[in-house]
């Protein structure tokens, strides 16, 4: 048993319909691998049960993975907008969406974030950001002053498969973008962050 194996053994059960999602999802998706899965799903959820937020920002909701689990801690009256830029993908987030008790806690957006923003009315406690990597920089930039003093913004992927602390190709533009953010936020002065090495790395960014 490696590492991961016990520590998947030693928390709290995958749910029945994340079970069955990440299944389809390897089934029927080319990417599979994108998704947030059990470990992460359940780290996702515990941050929402101690920062209790009413309104999250999801930007990236690809299969809806995490969004479920961002949902599952949520306090009464809670809602996660979330915003998914790729329509193919649509038809099988509202079919996930719509088999879950959770379903009204959340609101999906189909379209670009820098243009769905400005109609998303008040802030949010909690931001979570894993959408095109390339653009990290500009979603801080775009989303920072949505968010509460004293709220979390979560970044996914932000270790990259470990290619940030090589130097990268200059048309690999993924990699490039994270290293440009992880830099950015390190000169930031309004947060406290810290990256924590899960799966593919994720920042945990307090707005100060």
């Amino acid at each position: 048993m490696n590492e991961e194996a016990y520590i998947l053994s030693h928390i709290d059960e995958e749910d029945k319909q994340l079970a069955e999602l990440y299944r389809k999802a390897h089934i029927r998706l080319l990417r599979p691998r994108m998704l947030a899965g059990h470990l992460q799903g359940r780290i996702l959820k515990m941050f929402v049960r101690m920062r209790r937020p009413q309104r999250i920002l999801e930007i990236g909701t690809y299969t809806g993975y995490a969004t479920l689990c961002l949902a599952e801690g949520l306090p009464a009256g809670g809602e996660i907008h979330t915003v998914e830029i790729d329509d193919e993908m649509e038809d099988f987030i509202r079919e996930q969406f719509g088999k879950s008790l959770l379903k009204d806690k959340i609101k999906l957006y189909i379209g670009d974030v820098r243009e769905i923003i400005s109609g998303l009315e008040g802030c949010f406690d909690m931001v979570f950001i894993d959408g095109d990597k390339r653009e990290y920089c500009e979603y801080y930039d775009l989303i920072f002053d949505k968010v509460q003093n004293g709220g979390i913004i979560l970044v996914d992927n932000t270790l990259w498969n470990k290619k940030v602390w090589e130097e990268p190709h200059s048309n690999d533009k993924q990699t490039l973008g994270i290293i440009r953010f992880n830099e950015k936020i390190k000169q930031d002065k309004r947060i406290e962050k810290i990256i924590l090495p899960l799966r593919d790395g994720l920042t945990v960014i307090y707005k100060i």
